[in-house]
């Protein structure tokens, strides 16, 4: 409480007292009045009403002098408590992160807080007295301030995106809010501007939107950001009447890097080919990582086929140079399939379906080069589809036939077992080539549940035969790379097992040697499970992958099968004989037994036996056939 306040109230409170004193005594007047003698009676009427007149006028004073001193205490609260808001106010404007601006009516600065500072680079002084038009940038056009204060008049609000420039003269986004100040008569006093500095949001976006269409590892245009390009390149294109090219190039055995050596170096090694790409291509030409180990190339002028040729080449041509990744010198291949506009198709899609089947061209035949995209890929691509939804329904529908080739004891001729194979009798096209539909099971992921379903009928059918005395030694069942790579393969055969009641030893497992090297820890742990269990292994076409001697000794194998792809060359083929000879050794060395398949005529067979080699199958033995139709008896003398 004020001094001021303190002293009102004393006066205050004094008059009161004293108009008390006073009407006390009026009240004594009054008495003596009434128990007085007549000769005093004017005195003491006259006194009388003069007592009460200045009681009154007392108790009158007081009270107004009272009332004046509270109102004045009233006011005087308010004005500290208006005091107190002002002083809050002042500290949020002056501590707050966004920059504030004050304008008078005439939209002269008259005032500014610290963040303003901060943002713009202008000191107080420098900004105080000054227009606003002080920070244009000049990145808006004079139509935008006037849609901004036609808002502002109309609405007494404006918010919105507006590029400004600092005091060093850099561009930068902000997020501003104006508002109009109007006074107790309602007349416009001051225009208030709140802002933010929004570059840091807008690099964000920026990042964003860059990560969104760009490849992480090698930093080139992505799938989505490809396809766009290559849609307006086409859309140019074809209003210029020019040719283009799309190309579908895919790195050649990649996997085996990153299996070998690591991912690390497989990633470099990705950031180097990308690099060597993009220094091969100049402009009007597009390079893109798709995924994985597949680029894209889009070249905008492309006017001849020959021209696509030439492009595909020095690609490839260029890719055969090495690769020193962290101390290691690397080799990589590549196959390359191409469409072309407006020839094989007019949109950027199609364009990329018709190269991925041109690369598949191109692998069939052997990788390391290129192929055309064909309206007979199409075909073959159609039909392959439909294939697939075939096979699915021939599943369901029990179509599936299993069919079973003899194996022979090469020095006994006696048949000892049999290998089941799975073929397709279509309903309407009949049986259908294990050729046709296998790849295609392959790709689809099927051939796992295919290879199940084939274990299970083969299984069977080896306890019928056990229980017509028939005696075989095995029935060897081909394991694809699917299905070889599921963890739950080894609670599968135990099933299989435990369901037909066949003894373990009679089942024998083919697993293609590339199955194995694809990841050999997981390999060596599957085989060693499935051992456990009782079953044989074997390893099948032996030679055509890239095993490693130093795990082919650790594998739990008890066979080794010699692909057919050496054994039709023999006895006449040198290549093919030492190799059949360098394998035949190999597996005796580390005591398995060696199977050849494909042998079809007399000549093989001989020098596989002459050699050492245990078991042959082959059409010169017999053709793969359904179990009714076997033929138990030994096979032709071998001379």
């Amino acid at each position: 409480m004020s001094a001021t306040y303190r002293d009102a109230m004393r006066a205050s409170l004094l008059y009161l007292l004293l108009s008390v004193v006073w009407l006390e005594l009026s009240g004594h007047l009054l008495n003596s009045f009434f128990d007085s003698s007549d000769e005093l009676l004017r005195w003491q009427l006259i006194n009388g009403y003069v007592w009460v007149v200045l009681s009154a006028g007392l108790i009158f004073l007081a009270r107004a002098r009272l009332f004046r001193c509270l109102g004045i205490g009233a006011k005087l609260r308010e004005r500290n408590e208006d005091r107190e808001r002002l002083r809050q106010a002042a500290a949020v404007f002056d501590c707050t992160r966004e920059g504030v601006l004050v304008t008078d009516r005439n939209g002269v600065i008259v005032h500014v807080n610290r963040a303003f500072m901060e943002i713009t680079g202008y000191q107080c002084e420098e900004v105080l007295g000054q227009q606003p038009s002080l920070f244009k940038s000049g990145h808006h056009p004079a139509s935008f301030y006037q849609t901004m204060f036609a808002t502002l008049n109309r609405c007494g609000e404006w918010s919105g995106e507006i590029w400004n420039r600092r005091k060093n003269g850099g561009i930068y986004p902000q997020w501003q809010t104006i508002r109009l100040i109007h006074d107790d008569q309602g007349q416009l006093s001051h225009y208030v501007a709140v802002f933010s500095d929004i570059s840091a949001i807008k690099d964000s976006e920026h990042e964003l939107k860059y990560l969104a269409h760009h490849d992480p590892l090698t930093d080139l245009p992505n799938r989505l950001l490809f396809t766009d390009r290559a849609e307006q390149a086409l859309a140019s294109a074809q209003i210029q009447k020019r040719g283009c090219a799309l190309l579908l190039i895919d790195l050649d055995h990649f996997k085996m890097i990153n299996d070998s050596l690591g991912h690390t170096v497989g990633d470099q090694l990705l950031k180097a080919v990308a690099e060597r790409l993009k220094a091969m291509f100049g402009p009007g030409i597009t390079l893109a990582r798709l995924g994985g180990d597949e680029f894209a190339v889009l070249a905008e002028s492309c006017p001849q086929l020959v021209h696509a040729a030439a492009l595909a080449q020095r690609i490839v041509d260029g890719l055969k140079e090495p690769f020193h990744i962290d101390g290691h010198r690397l080799f990589i291949n590549a196959s390359i399939g191409i469409s072309l506009f407006p020839g094989d198709a007019l949109s950027a899609e199609q364009l990329l379906r018709n190269a991925d089947s041109a690369l598949f061209k191109a692998k069939s035949a052997g990788r390391d080069g290129y192929a055309f995209y064909t309206e007979e890929l199409t075909a073959h691509a159609q039909q392959r589809v439909e294939t697939a939804s075939e096979l699915r329904r021939a599943l369901e529908q029990q179509e599936l036939r299993v069919y079973y080739q003899p194996v022979h004891d090469l020095k006994t001729r006696r048949l000892v077992g049999v290998e089941a194979l799975v073929r397709w009798e279509h309903p309407h096209r009949g049986l259908v080539s294990p050729a046709e539909f296998i790849p295609i099971a392959e790709r689809t992921g099927l051939i796992a549940e295919i290879d199940a379903w084939v274990m299970q009928q083969a299984c069977r059918q080896m306890c019928h035969w056990q229980q017509a005395g028939v005696e075989l030694s095995f029935v060897a069942v081909n394991v694809s790379s699917r299905l070889f790579a599921r963890r739950e393969l080894y609670q599968q055969v135990a099933q299989v097992l435990r369901d037909t009641g066949l003894d373990p030893a009679y089942l024998e497992l083919e697993v293609t040697e590339s199955a194995v090297m694809d990841d050999p820890e997981v390999a060596l742990e599957q085989m060693h499970r499935l051992r456990e269990l009782g079953v044989r292994l074997a390893i099948d076409d032996f030679g055509t992958g890239y095993s490693s001697l130093l795990r082919l000794k650790r594998l739990p194998v008890q066979k080794l099968k010699i692909d057919q792809g050496f054994v039709a060359g023999l006895p006449w083929d040198d290549d093919d004989a030492a190799i059949v000879r360098v394998i035949i050794a190999l597996a005796q060395s580390m005591g398995m037994q060696v199977h050849a398949e494909g042998i079809e005529q007399v000549e093989q067979a001989g020098f596989l036996l002459e050699q050492g080699c245990d078991l042959g199958q082959g059409y010169w033995f017999g053709r793969p056939v359904p179990a009714g139709q076997l033929d138990w008896m030994h096979a032709p003398e071998i001379h």
